[in-house]
């Protein structure tokens, strides 16, 4: 699968593996829409950027995140790939993973519609697993030992990104706290700039690896093989990865920029590049230590932790209470909607 003309006669000799990768891609659109905006929200809402340049910024920087993690640490890709077991029959196999990413794609699709930041990294895993529960009509086919780093990445990326936010934004006002508020307008111009670009790496760091290991396992599951211990991921299919997701951001992305950046918390200059710097660094080490983990999570707590400098009271708790009630609602409601599209799709396709 080194060369793309190789996958694409794959793709076009074997019609249930085209509408799999199909639907990645289109999983991957969709995080463009709700997810990538998180990354470039506070540079835009506090106009350090506009968003077009943000966009393209999100773009050129999701790559870097995909290809550079990627050859140094390629594990978040492999427990997304060992996640679940869809059985040894490959067309079986790969009409289950097409129904769970159908069910992904609707459900961040509703999500998107209501303007709430949803993580698709939660939907991509809820899906997976309910459609591999339909597959085996058990828990058979879910590897517990990956599905725990989830449940640990849940925590750990909340606390990192909570307690990095109110320590970066504590640490900047105590180093700013002499200086002339105008005059330091323009470094943290340039300084939001950087944190936002480092967001957009780390999350194609995250997601980007989660959706290409996706792809990979359409391509073995359609051959009817395991995956390697060691997957390699060729650089035309970062390349594409990281086009969609910019194409989904152009598309949808204001209407989450202004859910995360405006209304959640209102962030000045220098609390948005603090909210950028501490969600990075969250991403950074979930993804050090193979935690696949959601950048929104990472985000949006961070951004309440800068908020909760000034005082509590300045977060918009409403907004708060839509995001927690999706990220709930997320592991059962596409999970479940994962199982009934597998059956679904089993019943018309075999």
């Amino acid at each position: 699968m080194d060369s793309i003309l190789v996958f694409w006669n794959q793709m076009t000799a074997n019609p249930l593996l085209f509408i799999a990768v199909t639907l990645t891609l289109g999983v991957i659109l969709v995080n463009g829409w709700t997810d990538a905006p998180n990354a470039i929200a506070t540079c835009v809402v506090t106009r350090c950027m506009p968003p077009r340049a943000a966009i393209l910024m999100a773009a050129v920087f999701n790559f870097l995140g995909v290809f550079v993690m990627t050859l140094l640490n390629a594990t978040v890709a492999e427990t997304i790939t060992k996640m679940v077991d869809f059985g040894a029959n490959p067309d079986l196999a790969i009409i289950a993973l097409s129904a769970a990413l159908f069910a992904i794609v609707l459900w961040a699709t509703l999500a998107w519609v209501f303007g709430i930041p949803t993580s698709e990294s939660h939907a991509l895993i809820a899906g997976l697993t309910g459609s591999a529960i339909a597959m085996h009509n058990s828990l058979e086919g879910v590897n517990g030992a990956e599905w725990v780093k989830v449940i640990y990445g849940i925590g750990i990326s909340v606390a990192l990104g909570f307690g990095l936010g109110w320590l970066v934004c504590k640490l900047v006002t105590a180093l700013f706290r002499k200086a002339n508020r105008p005059k330091t307008e323009p470094f943290f111009r340039g300084a939001q700039i950087v944190g936002a670009a480092s967001m957009a790496f780390m999350h194609g760091a995250q997601d980007g690896q989660k959706f290409m290991g996706v792809v990979l396992l359409c391509v073995y599951m359609s051959q009817g093989q395991a995956l390697p211990s060691d997957i390699h991921i060729p650089i035309w299919l970062m390349i594409v990865c990281s086009v969609v997701m910019a194409a989904g951001t152009a598309m949808g992305g204001k209407k989450i920029i202004k859910s995360v950046g405006m209304d959640m918390v209102k962030l000045e200059k220098y609390q948005g590049f603090s909210a950028d710097i501490a969600a990075a660094i969250s991403l950074l080490i979930c993804s050090v230590f193979s935690l696949p983990v959601s950048t929104t999570h990472a985000k949006t707590t961070s951004i309440m932790g800068v908020g909760a400098v000034k005082r509590v009271s300045a977060i918009n708790f409403g907004v708060v209470k839509e995001m927690v009630l999706t990220w709930v609602l997320t592991f059962p409601g596409c999970g479940l909607v994962g199982f009934l599209m597998t059956k679904l799709f089993m019943f018309i396709f075999t």
